[in-house]
């Protein structure tokens, strides 16, 4: 929803004055208060109507993040599979 209104403003802007509309949305001050805004949506969706959905977020979350933290060891690892392979090794 949020990405359809955002896609509906700019589509009437012209290329050159997207820049000009763009600009003040990556200022500190936005973006504190975009972020203060989507937590109080969050607690008052999930938090304040105790729904279970918070857990699965975190279950989820931290497996993605754990996916992603060792993501770059198991690269290493395959590619040195890789190599070894390539040069007659196990």
């Amino acid at each position: 929803m949020a990405m359809r209104s955002f896609y509906n403003e700019i589509r009437a802007l012209k290329v050159k004055d997207l820049p000009s509309h763009l600009k003040p949305m990556f200022t500190r001050d936005y973006l504190k208060q975009s972020v203060s805004r989507g937590l109080d949506n969050y607690h008052r969706k999930y938090i304040i109507t105790s729904s279970p959905e918070p857990i699965f977020h975190l279950c989820f979350g931290g497996m993605i993040f754990s996916y992603l933290v060792a993501l770059p060891e198991e690269r290493r690892h395959l590619a040195h599979a890789a190599h070894a392979k390539e040069h007659g090794g196990h």
